[in-house]
This record gives C-alpha cells, sequence and structure tokens, in this order.
C-alpha cells in the first residue's frame, strides 16, 4: 500500500500522531513538509476553538484558526529562501480582506520576524514554543 494512494482524497487529513502513517505505508520517502503541515495543525487544536482550511475559490491557506479575539491566518511552508516560492506563499493571503493577523510560518530561522505588509514570518521551532517573534 502506498500512501497516496491510501489517503487520497479532495479532504485533508491530520494524525494524531505522524508515526501512524509511516507504520501503515511502505513508502520510505518522508514528506517534511507535511509532516511540518500536521505538527503545527496539532497545536492550533491546542491553541484554538476551531481550526479549519480557508478557501476562497481556488486559493487555499492553510489554516485559519478562531478564537474569541476573531480569526488568525496560517501559512507553512518549509523554505521560502527561493524568492518565488516566497511570492507564491503570501500571495495566498491576498483574497483575504479583513484586519486578522497573518503568520507565514517555516523552518527557517533566517527572515524570522519579517513583516510583508502585516504578514509576519515566523520560525515554527520558536512558534511552536511560544517564543515570540521579533519583528523587523
Amino acid at each position: 500500500m502506498r500512501g497516496k494512494r491510501a489517503l487520497k482524497s479532495e479532504e485533508k487529513f491530520y494524525l494524531s500522531d505522524v508515526g501512524f502513517c509511516y507504520a501503515m505505508t511502505s513508502s520510505p520517502v518522508r514528506d517534511y513538509g507535511h509532516i511540518l503541515e500536521n505538527i503545527v495543525y496539532l497545536e492550533l487544536q491546542r491553541r484554538y476553538k476551531k481550526v479549519s482550511v480557508g478557501r476562497i475559490g481556488e486559493r487555499e491557506i492553510d489554516f485559519v484558526a478562531e478564537s474569541s479575539e476573531g480569526f488568525t491566518y496560517f501559512q507553512l511552508v518549509m523554505s521560502v529562501m527561493d524568492p518565488n516560492t516566497l511570492e507564491r506563499e503570501l500571495s495566498a493571503f491576498n483574497p483575504i480582506r479583513d484586519a486578522y493577523p497573518g503568520y507565514l510560518i517555516t523552518t527557517y530561522r533566517i527572515g524570522a520576524g519579517r513583516n510583508f505588509n502585516g504578514i509576519i514570518q515566523l520560525n515554527a521551532a520558536d512558534w511552536l514554543l511560544g517564543v515570540p517573534p521579533r519583528i523587523s
């Protein structure tokens, strides 16, 4: 059984333990982007009352988290060292027309704290540990 065939669907699924995926498939490939997404999803579930995938038309933002203060938007990517990747990931925020906070979470500390027109880049490990970003 291959993982992509076993979990093929239009819906996104997140596991309570990312080890389950590798225990159930024969695929030795580690898709670290999906692992990061799963870990962030689990943490958002812990921190917020509701978490969903954001869709506006054909566009998608990885997560919309809801709390009593409103919404927070999250886009995840391993690296934005390539300017094309950075542009693509930031463009996910373009259809959003409210003033709620948005975050771009990456695995790199390089660039953490950068502000892209209100979208703050965060390092995933620091965010998971609750380390406040230094906004630049």
